[in-house]
């Protein structure tokens, strides 16, 4: 009789099984080990493992702590079929019905687990017939145990039952089981939750304290303004160490342009009768270097440039007037018009003698612009920028008559007319890169190699400096000072005054980005721009005295250039590059 009731028993829990199997939910049988499947209808097998041919149910078995108890997987309160038992044929007894005292069945002393393997992840719902004690589901043999949290669901939809031959699945490992509330995203707080504000200072007063790098913590607030009156006290000490250091430098300079016009008595008797005495006389030489008095300085131009175009004092009166006549019939270029009121605004800012509008001498210099426009229309060449600065130049020291044959003699100069001649001297302004290059590599041999690392040619800067010759970038008084030496010594003090500047320059070149290298050289780094603003200085002068540039520094590196310069060298690489020179 026991073993009848036992068979009937069986029976009705295959049959309460099959009434509720899903393909979408796998049960899982705790208690029993893989040694307990009849191997005599197990499915194929694969690396030691048995498959079989639709993953529909999953059955897993772990021993529990108690060798005499058993967790079953239920759905609706209804005991599942363990895998040796669904390999039998499915009894037509109805299955018993649920106790719905409130209690789970003696013999089950587990709640049940409902299972969703079609998900990614398994899910695992505690599922109760109807409304049982709530309870945590113990996983005594997992190194991840968790306790989940659940509660009463609605038991799924039944569905017919499908072979269990085809059902049954050999024991896999799944992951920990997890309740739904550790699965879910965390839950947003509600509108009316106010966030706890962070301790520690506020945003002003991170961004205000300038005495601790970004990425330490903040001071507190006694320490931060102890440290910024120290900065305060250092920045003013600064300033006024930088200033007492222009004092002097202006006393210097002062002094130096004393000695020049004392020496007016030794020029009026040496070199003024006879200019070329300095070509043979050493001592004369040099003291044309340091400068020419500025009452002779209209008549040394004059003298060193030459006329070697031979133009008449009539050829300024002659040009001006076919220039208004253009000017009057509309027959001046537009383009060129307005390249000149540009160039004009940009001349020399910090003299305002040629401001628009208060100026005196705006008119001027615009009238020899037009001038020398029809000069070269016949040549078929047009405006070139730059020009204005160094006509402004010559304006400031001697008449326009006078100063446009000056103006038009010097760019007549090889290296000028290259410069200033467009697309046709385009191959010899290539060559007087070629001899800069040159006389760079030999002299300053490790800013070379920098430049030619960050692939910076001399066209990214030497025109720049060529074609106002220096104006837009040196002071107002060292350019003086280097033009009185180039209207001597011709093209080849261009280039050495050149390689003068990039020597003041060299601690400064040494970027890692080439970008931050052109903004140099093209006098525009940000960070020497906002020392400059700080401490106050004009920014209307060189583009380079923000870098500390002026007379004095230029000439120590100009005088420092005896022990290598040979005029040799430059006439060799003359020949070599331009032998129709």
């Amino acid at each position: 009789m026991a073993q009848a009731d036992q068979e009937l028993t069986t029976s009705a829990e295959e049959e309460g099984t099959a009434d509720v199997l899903d393909a979408s939910v796998s049960t899982l049988d705790i208690g029993r080990g893989e040694h307990d499947s009849p191997s005599h209808l197990s499915p194929p097998s694969m690396g030691g493992r048995k498959l079989s041919a639709q993953f529909d149910q999953i059955s897993l078995s772990e021993e529990y702590a108690h060798d005499e108890e058993y967790a079953h997987v239920q759905t609706n309160g209804h005991p599942a079929a363990s895998p040796a038992d669904m390999d039998e044929p499915l009894a037509s007894t109805p299955s018993p019905p649920a106790q719905d005292d409130g209690r789970f069945d003696e013999q089950h002393d587990h709640p049940a687990v409902y299972i969703d393997a079609s998900e990614d992840h398994a899910v695992a719902i505690e599922v109760h017939p109807s409304s049982p004690p709530e309870s945590p589901v113990p996983y005594p043999d997992s190194a991840n145990s968790v306790n989940s949290e659940v509660s009463s669901i609605a038991s799924p939809t039944p569905v017919p039952a499908t072979d269990a031959r085809a059902s049954s699945t050999p024991t896999l490992p799944l992951p920990p089981l997890v309740s739904p509330q550790r699965t879910a995203s965390p839950q947003r707080p509600s509108s009316g939750h106010k966030p706890t504000r962070s301790v520690g200072p506020s945003i002003f007063e991170r961004v205000v304290s300038k005495t601790r790098p970004s990425f330490l913590p903040p001071k507190s607030r006694e320490e931060d303004k102890k440290h910024m009156a120290d900065w305060e006290k250092m920045m003013k000490r600064s300033r006024a160490a930088e200033e007492k250091r222009r004092k002097a430098l202006q006393e210097r300079r002062l002094a130096r342009e004393g000695r020049v016009e004392e020496s007016l008595h030794i020029w009026e008797k040496e070199i003024v009768p006879d200019w070329r005495v300095v070509h043979h006389n050493p001592a004369m030489r040099k003291l044309w270097w340091k400068g020419i008095p500025t009452k002779l300085r209209a008549t040394m131009w004059e003298r060193a440039v030459g006329n070697a175009l031979a133009l008449s004092k009539d050829t300024y009166r002659i040009c001006s007037a076919r220039a208004k006549r253009a000017l009057a019939a509309g027959t001046f270029p537009t383009t060129t018009l307005s390249l000149i009121e540009e160039d004009v605004v940009r001349t020399l800012p910090s003299l305002h003698i040629f401001h628009s509008e208060t100026g005196p001498m705006y008119e001027d210099l615009k009238e020899m612009l037009y001038a020398w426009v029809v000069s070269r229309s016949d040549e078929g060449l047009g405006y070139t920028k730059g020009i204005a600065r160094i006509a402004a130049m010559i304006l400031l020291n001697m008449p326009a008559t006078q100063g446009f044959i000056v103006l038009r003699n010097l760019l007549e100069r090889h290296c000028m007319r290259a410069f200033f001649g467009g697309l046709s001297t385009k191959d010899d302004v290539e060559a007087y890169y070629r001899i800069f290059d040159t006389l760079l590599a030999d002299g300053m041999p490790k800013i070379y190699f920098n430049f030619k690392q960050h692939q910076i040619s001399p066209s990214a800067y030497l025109p720049d400096w060529i074609l106002p010759l220096f104006l837009d970038h040196l002071p107002f008084e060292a350019c003086a000072r280097v033009w009185d030496v180039i209207l001597l010594e011709g093209d080849s003090f261009l280039y050495r005054t050149s390689l003068a500047i990039l020597a003041v320059l060299e601690p400064r070149l040494f970027f890692p980005d080439r970008q931050e290298l052109v903004e140099l050289l093209r006098g525009e780094n940000k960070a020497a721009l906002e020392v400059a603003k700080r401490d106050g200085r004009s920014m209307d002068g060189g583009k380079y005295e923000i870098y500390g540039l002026d007379e004095e520094t230029l000439w120590d590196r100009i005088d420092g250039m005896d022990d290598w310069w040979k005029q040799s060298t430059w006439t060799r690489l003359l020949q070599r590059e331009l032998p129709d020179l």
